[in-house]
């Protein structure tokens, strides 16, 4: 039975996907493969199983994981973008830093008491 399994696998030049034409080239039952080098996909099709491609690839010494279909990811609600940026316009404090001498102080109250007035 004729199977297709695609495969992510970590080539950065033509020297790379030629490492992969070879051992599909070995394998026995691939009937035809694509190899593309932008989008880093091998796709292979024949009377395979799946874990066996992933093997044969990952013989090349390249990092070789199954091909995801990644789903588009839920736009962010907007308070949530301000949240976030609002954390990258946090500066960032120095490990053992001391605060300065005003930080270090506890706000003193800026308003008195108010004062008891005596009922009429």
């Amino acid at each position: 039975m004729s199977q297709t399994v695609v495969l992510n696998v970590a080539m950065t030049c033509k020297g790379c996907s030629g490492a992969v034409k070879r051992v599909l080239d070995k394998m026995e039952g691939v009937e035809s493969y694509d190899i593309n080098l932008e989008e880093k996909k091998v796709t292979v099709t024949g009377n395979i199983t799946p874990e066996a491609v992933l093997q044969t690839v990952s013989k090349t010494g390249k990092k070789t994981s199954y091909w995801e279909e990644a789903a588009p990811a839920p736009a962010p609600a907007p308070a949530e973008v301000e949240a976030e940026l609002g954390e990258a316009k946090a500066e960032p404090v120095e490990a053992g830093a001391k605060p300065a001498e005003d930080e270090a102080k506890p706000a003193e109250a800026e308003t008195k008491p108010a004062e008891a007035v005596a009922a009429p």
